[in-house]
């Protein structure tokens, strides 16, 4: 009965453009005013928005944010491009690969896609319809690739399945995104390689060694970062959190090295920082009010009981899963998804043996297709602002790379090695 009186609640809020957030607080409201008064209602959706942000993991995402903001303004974004288009500037259609390979690292470095995608997309979007892309293959590009540095660490998402999940560990999530976020990056390059083939898109001259060499000591204190924070928290130096405000330390030292940070400038990233902060935190917030509302009604053991009585093999529990997240991903941003649904199928997952940080890695990848997708794609509404176009013109050239994270989705999904072996490596 509940979840029937959350879903259609949900979704008529959703319908009459509500926005998300205030859609899950309402919806777990109404939902919950079945089981209790009014009175207690509230003052229990209120608590557990306040006692649900109470966990000092969630201090690293604040500190994240804060950090990419910092490295989008402070200059690293560009020496990033720079030296991806010394690397791969000269395979055919060039620049669509200089796209993809400083998403993937700005988005590593930033942990967030929609930064990346706006660092990346208004540096990048002018030059390539200068050299002959079309804008909306530039947009298409940009939105997908900037996805990846959701699944190479530091990840905030991760952060939030961590706690959604329970506690699994944020070191052992970081570790195991790396070979999935490099896969669809090489998947989605292929993609670009035959697609400019087919096109006749031109390519650049190719970098000499002294070129790249200069180009990859512009770049490596800003790459630097990477292995201050990964190797920081996989060897036990500091926890993920604490990583976090070591990176805010870092890049605001960085971007006064580089000269691109003042005091005027710092105090207007301070402000969108928190703008950004805010609106992450109270969704959030809502989201595990929900997560316990679905709790209390036991809906989670319900899903469990009626996938598992329809199947009990893997594969067709996790395709049948990861069909439902696509679909959810279309109509729900990441965050809420994250935090609404793992507690509903984790224990679905590992009931048939399926290791909860793979299926992390599945669920992140798996969401960030929703990222590029209308109608609350929102990497793809970051990414067609920045290039002035419109999404009805860019979704012809985005079906292609849908179909390349589609089979990145599939491998990772058929071969859990692809997540597992690096956390296993270290021996998390």
């Amino acid at each position: 009965m509940e979840i029937f009186i959350l879903a259609i609640s949900f979704i008529i809020l959703v319908g009459i453009r509500v926005p998300v957030a205030w859609s899950i607080g309402i919806a777990s409201l109404i939902t919950l005013l079945f089981s209790i008064d009014s009175l207690p209602a509230v003052a229990t959706i209120a608590q557990r928005m306040v006692t649900g942000l109470d966990s000092f993991s969630l201090l690293a995402i604040p500190f994240f944010i804060l950090a990419g903001h910092l490295m989008n303004s402070g200059g690293i974004a560009r020496r990033l491009i720079v030296f991806a288009k010394s690397l791969v500037g000269s395979l055919p259609g060039g620049l669509a690969h200089v796209n993809i390979v400083a998403a993937m690292l700005f988005g590593a470095i930033a942990g967030s896609a929609g930064a990346a995608a706006a660092a990346i997309g208004s540096f990048m979007s002018s030059k390539m319809e200068e050299e002959g892309y079309t804008k909306e293959y530039g947009v298409a590009v940009n939105v997908t690739s900037a996805t990846t540095g959701l699944l190479i660490p530091p990840s905030n998402i991760f952060i939030i399945y961590s706690l959604a999940s329970g506690g699994v560990s944020i070191g052992a999530l970081f570790l195991a995104g790396y070979i999935p976020g490099i896969l669809t990056g090489l998947i989605l390059m292929i993609i670009a390689l035959i697609w400019a083939k087919r096109k006749g898109f031109p390519t650049a001259k190719r970098a000499s060694v002294s070129e790249v060499l200069k180009s990859f000591l512009d770049a490596l204190p800003s790459l630097m970062l990477l292995l201050v924070i990964i190797g920081g928290i996989v060897g036990g130096i500091f926890t993920a959190t604490e990583a976090s405000s070591v990176a805010v330390v870092y890049c605001l030292i960085l971007g006064l090295i580089y000269k691109e940070l003042s005091l005027d400038k710092l105090k207007g990233i301070l402000i969108k920082s928190a703008e950004t902060i805010a609106l992450v935190m109270i969704l959030i917030a809502l989201s595990i009010a929900m997560s316990w509302v679905m709790s209390y009604a036991d809906i989670p053991e319900q899903v469990t009981s009626a996938l598992l009585g329809y199947s009990d093999n893997p594969i067709v529990v996790m395709i049948m899963i990861n069909l439902i997240l696509l679909v959810i991903g279309i109509f729900m941003d990441m965050t809420p998804a994250v935090l609404i649904f793992t507690p509903i199928f984790l224990p679905v997952v590992t009931a048939l043996g399926i290791d909860p940080v793979h299926f992390g890695v599945i669920m992140v990848l798996n969401l960030c297709i929703g990222l590029c997708t209308p109608p609350v794609g929102s990497v793809l509404f970051i990414g067609v602002g920045v290039a002035n176009t419109s999404i009805k013109k860019v979704i012809k050239p985005l079906m292609p790379l849908f179909v390349g994270m589609l089979i990145s989705l599939m491998l990772v999904i058929l071969f859990p090695k692809l997540s597992l072996w690096l956390p296993e490596l270290f021996g998390l």
